[in-house]
């Protein structure tokens, strides 16, 4: 185990298989000193950053029937609902307002709109002038689908109608057995793959995501992080990685056990290690609350992630944390750090 963490402290990148025995066998100290060494190499000045942003949910209509999700609706569930156009412009204005600089542009996999719609969605969202982080991979594996198109075909035309960026939602865990029992209509992980790469290519940046603790082995989590690590060392187009724990409460798998704080803070000090080609880390006190979130700081994370004026997804599953700007600003202050509000792109804004 020594000579693993002495290999992360002089920068040499782990095997898949030294990342494995770190998160099996591993003390907490020997996961999160050797993190936070990594954290403060790649970002030594003591900054910790934040993006204003909103996670609209355009419809909760989906096919996929995810056995983890408490978010959705069966498209004959009258329930279900599409935000107008409307709607839409009231709450990027109300985003704007609140100092907001993007949104989190995210829905189900409706069976009845056609590419045009979310074309026209954009469009109209950009006249509000705001950035548009919108449309995981298998939303756009879902739009290629509908249209006939391909993948490449599709992400050229949503760029056209003004998206600017892809956030890193639907990669549960990238692994294929794993999602054939969990999520058997969602892409596959090589087509979550496939789909990121192909917009790296055209030149938008994203994130990646993983959501863990539900059905998968340890083996499947290296797994997952040996695929965005690959894929980073091809294009350099994920601009941060966030790792979360999944929310067993109304869903399928309500029976599990929820994560624990610790066992959050092992993985996500396993995530800045092996992803030595990642720049930020984000922490998720949206499923932590802002305590952990604020360990993380020392276990690898160097980014509070987003205001989240609207949160829907995790919230259905009985989570429902909210923070203020002022509040992450307190938070990160009072962890030793300087907050520092960012753009997708972690830009700085003055503040």
């Amino acid at each position: 185990m020594d000579k693993i963490t002495t290999k992360v402290i002089n920068g040499e990148r782990i095997s898949p298989e030294e990342g494995l025995e770190l998160l099996a066998e591993g003390n907490f100290y020997q996961l999160t000193m050797p993190a936070d060494a990594v954290r403060r190499r790649l970002h030594p000045e003591p900054i910790v950053t934040y993006v204003i942003d909103r996670n609209i949910n355009y419809t909760d209509i989906c096919i996929s029937a995810c056995k983890f999700c408490a978010f959705y609706k069966a498209p004959d569930d009258s329930d279900g609902s599409v935000l107008s156009f409307a709607e839409l412009e009231k709450k990027v204005k109300e985003t704007k307002d609140l100092g907001g600089t993007q949104i989190l542009l995210q829905g189900g996999l409706h069976p009845d709109k056609s590419l045009e719609f979310y074309e026209d969605m954009l469009r109209f969202i950009k006249k509000c002038d705001i950035h548009i982080h919108g449309f995981s991979p298998p939303e756009i594996h879902h739009f290629a689908v509908i249209s006939g198109l391909t993948v490449k075909e599709v992400v050229a035309r949503l760029i056209r109608a003004g998206l600017d960026s892809i956030p890193g939602g639907g990669a549960e865990i990238l692994n294929n057995r794993v999602r054939k029992e969990a999520a058997p209509r969602k892409c596959t992980a090589d087509e979550w793959i496939a789909i990121m790469e192909e917009a790296h290519n055209q030149g938008l940046r994203t994130t990646a995501t993983m959501m863990f603790g539900h059905i998968e082995t340890l083996e499947e989590r290296i797994e997952h992080l040996c695929r965005i690590r690959e894929l980073q060392d091809r294009t350099g187009g994920f601009t941060a990685f966030i790792p979360w724990p999944f929310q067993p409460d109304n869903t399928v798998y309500a029976d599990m056990s929820k994560t624990t704080g610790f066992a959050y803070l092992r993985m996500l000090a396993l995530s800045r290690i092996f992803l030595d080609n990642i720049d930020n880390i984000q922490a998720s006190w949206v499923t932590q609350g802002p305590k952990i979130a604020q360990v993380s700081l020392f276990c690898g994370a160097n980014d509070f992630g987003s205001t989240m004026i609207e949160e829907n997804v995790v919230a259905a599953a009985g989570v429902s944390f909210r923070l203020s700007e002022q509040e992450i600003r307190y938070l990160v202050k009072e962890a030793g750090f300087i907050p520092r509000q960012r753009l997708m792109n972690y830009d700085l804004v003055d503040n």
